[in-house]
């Protein structure tokens, strides 16, 4: 089944076939024909198709999306141009700003840093409006888990970078020593001030891939005008 138009396509195919898969997808058919559901369907996939399993450097991995109107768009912490930045995102701001100086930009659309090879990642990739969690269970994490198990398998080294107790659970699956796992609390409003700010996950994951003759991300995003 060809979902994506990139290497995901054969890297994830087996579990396309399986039986949970088509489950999950016949429950997805029933949610956007009856309810509100993000992201747009076409969006599901965003993460995977900005950026190819061959072009990963870096993993970022959210809980679900964005749960309110126009905000999600199949990027973790990322949300459509037009719209008013998420608190955690805008803690993911300071936090860049306080490890690397980068200015805060205008808006949170994150797709600079898929293009770079950073896979920002939900473990559950639909969610009912207004109700975080709601799609929970019903198969995402199985597929998600397969994901990190395959980039995992990857030689190439990989940095990971762990948010909070969803994201760090996620954590034995990842056990190529090639690879750096970076983890703190969840950047959200909640639990910020108790290990995320001042954690520089940003400049530690560019040391690593400079370390490994890998391009730095410029993590950098461009205000938007008009």
């Amino acid at each position: 089944m060809k979902l994506l138009n990139n290497a995901w396509d054969e890297v994830l195919g087996a579990e396309f076939d399986k039986e949970y898969y088509q489950n999950l997808r016949r429950f997805l058919n029933e949610e956007y024909a009856s309810k509100i559901i993000y992201p747009k369907a076409k969006d599901i996939y965003n993460a995977l198709r900005y950026t190819p399993y061959d072009a990963v450097k870096i993993v970022i991995l959210g809980q679900d999306p964005y749960h309110e109107e126009g905000q999600a768009h199949g990027l973790a912490f990322s949300v459509n141009t037009h719209i008013p930045i998420p608190p955690s995102l805008a803690n993911i701001y300071k936090e860049l700003h306080d490890d690397l100086g980068i200015a805060i930009p205008n808006n949170g659309y994150l797709v600079k840093w898929a293009k770079q090879g950073v896979l920002l990642l939900n473990t559950v990739l639909t969610v009912e409006k207004g109700k975080a969690n709601s799609h929970k269970n019903k198969g995402w994490e199985q597929l998600t888990d397969a994901i990190i198990s395959k980039l995992n398998d990857k030689n190439e080294p990989l940095v990971y970078i762990l948010w909070g107790a969803n994201a760090r659970s996620k954590k034995a699956l990842i056990t190529n020593p090639k690879h750096l796992i970076i983890e703190s609390v969840h950047p959200s409003p909640l639990s910020a001030y108790h290990g995320f700010f001042g954690s520089r996950p940003f400049s530690k994951a560019n040391e690593f891939l400079v370390k490994n003759s890998l391009m730095p991300i410029d993590w950098q995003i461009e205000d938007i005008h008009g």
